[in-house]
């Protein structure tokens, strides 16, 4: 009985987390390029990775950052909106992240900043609503795109997605990524289809106002 029961435990923990997984990677089949063969955009969202003590971009952002300055020196995308969250007062990824792209060469009138992107869906969800995007490069590793494609294409944001894996992470890292992504994913598809949680908003800011 016993062992029935935890059979059918982990029958249902695949379908739970499993299938949600699935459902993206096949979903995300051709919307996931190299720089090389990108489209273009106007924009790129470069979705936030942890700071390090000092409060510089860990390797991880670091390489998001660097992926995205790529995209903008090949001429793919005119603008970069840094989204990440800086609800504190010592933690402010986006400014990290702009501090890093200024210093590999990118101008600072190109780059926008998203204070409020605490998740994925707060990310895509904002960047549609406040800053006005219709349609986007998402840079991030490719772990994370399949969820933050199909977040993005869910709720209105025309994305495709460009790795940003620049180096070869560690294995444990790897690891971890890719279960967490599990129940992210999971909670990604209750997000899109169901719950449409309402992030912090505030006044629009398009990046690209109409011309009056």
């Amino acid at each position: 009985m016993l062992i029935r029961l935890l059979f059918w435990m982990i029958i249902a923990a695949i379908a739970a987390f499993g299938l949600p997984r699935f459902l993206t990677e096949i979903l995300s089949i051709g919307k996931i390029q190299t720089l090389e063969s990108s489209d273009t955009a106007r924009v790129a969202i470069v979705f936030g990775a942890g700071l390090q003590r000092d409060g510089s971009p860990s390797p991880v952002l670091q390489d998001r950052v660097k992926s995205a300055v790529q995209l903008y020196e090949a001429g793919k995308v005119e603008k970069l909106l840094m989204s990440g969250d800086n609800r504190f007062v010592d933690y402010n990824e986006p400014g990290a992240m702009q501090s890093f792209a200024i210093s590999l060469g990118v101008p600072q009138g190109d780059i926008v900043l998203d204070y409020a992107g605490r998740r994925t869906f707060d990310t895509c969800y904002r960047a549609l609503h406040i800053f006005g995007v219709k349609e986007a490069i998402l840079v991030t590793q490719r772990y994370h795109l399949p969820r933050a494609l199909f977040t993005c294409n869910g709720i209105g944001l025309k994305a495709t997605g460009l790795s940003a894996d620049l180096q070869y992470y560690r294995k444990y890292s790897r690891l971890v990524w890719n279960v967490r992504e599990l129940p992210a994913t999971a909670m990604a598809l209750w997000q899109v289809w169901f719950s449409h949680p309402l992030p912090v908003m505030g006044d629009p800011e398009p990046i690209f106002p109409r011309e009056k």
